[in-house]
């Protein structure tokens, strides 16, 4: 069996965006609609970035003979129940994905294991597109929150600042600080580890240094949004609440990421130094 016809071609995309169009506008209207998720936006750039991976390997890809399999069909079939059950079920994050099994199975159907073995990262990338329903997000949530609750107060406390931690409220003897669901740094997480693996796919050719920066992004993240709480504190504290809480909170949480990519970029470059660069190979051993 050779490449699908173009013929065929076109009238799959047409029965894929007919199946699929209106789940996906409501995706995009939450990437960049006036009603759009903030712990998504960036969302957006996952599929372009997918795209340009592609684009990057089409050579590698060109030479790849079709070796169609009929293996592909049950995620066919697989995707085309978990459509139907979202939209019955009103469970959009189902539908959604239902949408990357669907195109993995036609893959596989027409043109083989091999090629999608060859698309893998792209492919298993767009997750990272779908914003997580929100029950799972709130069971992800809160934990942070404590956790940045408890290490700002922690902070507070090693630099003389009278503090009493409540759960979530630090309690200042200016005002309590509550660390809401926004404070909890999700947002600055979930991009963060986005952005910490388009930067190992650009920067690396190592895997198990992808895989590390990846790794790396989460607790960088969540110590950044504690220091940025801590930071709020101290305002409170020694200046205005009001002014602490305003632009100010806004701009360093601005701030704080730019600090959390350059420590992303501060690991890389530990690894660099320890381990070598993929071009250089390892580091030389000096002999005392």
């Amino acid at each position: 069996m050779s490449r699908l016809p173009r013929w065929q071609a076109v009238a799959l995309l047409l029965l894929l965006g007919w199946l699929y169009a209106s789940i996906l506008a409501r995706l995009f209207l939450q990437w960049v609609g006036p009603n759009r998720d903030p712990n998504f936006e960036h969302g957006i750039f996952v599929p372009l970035f997918a795209l340009f991976v592609l684009w990057q390997d089409r050579k590698k890809l060109e030479p790849i003979v079709p070796a169609p399999s009929w293996t592909g069909l049950p995620l066919v079939v697989l995707s085309l129940l978990m459509l139907v059950l979202g939209v019955l079920g009103a469970e959009l994050f189902f539908s959604r994905v239902s949408l990357l099994i669907l195109l993995a199975g036609l893959i596989v159907l027409f043109q083989g294991w091999t090629l999608f073995r060859a698309v893998l990262f792209p492919w298993a990338l767009l997750i990272l597109m779908i914003p997580i329903p929100s029950l799972i997000l709130q069971q992800i949530t809160f934990p942070l929150q404590l956790r940045a609750a408890k290490l700002a107060t922690g902070l507070l406390e090693l630099v003389g600042v009278p503090v009493l931690r409540q759960g979530n409220v630090i309690v200042l003897a200016s005002m309590p600080l509550d660390v809401a669901e926004a404070c909890s740094g999700i947002r600055s997480l979930l991009t963060l580890v986005t952005l910490a693996i388009i930067y190992g796919y650009l920067a690396e050719t190592r895997t198990w240094v992808r895989v590390v920066l990846a790794l790396a992004a989460v607790p960088i993240a969540v110590a950044a949004n504690s220091f940025r709480i801590f930071g709020t504190g101290l305002l409170v504290q020694y200046w205005d609440p009001d002014k602490a809480l305003g632009f100010f909170h806004a701009f360093s949480g601005w701030l704080i990421f730019v600090v959390a990519l350059i420590m992303l970029f501060a690991v890389h470059r530990l690894i660099t130094l320890l381990w070598g660069s993929p071009e250089n190979g390892s580091p030389e051993v000096k002999a005392a």
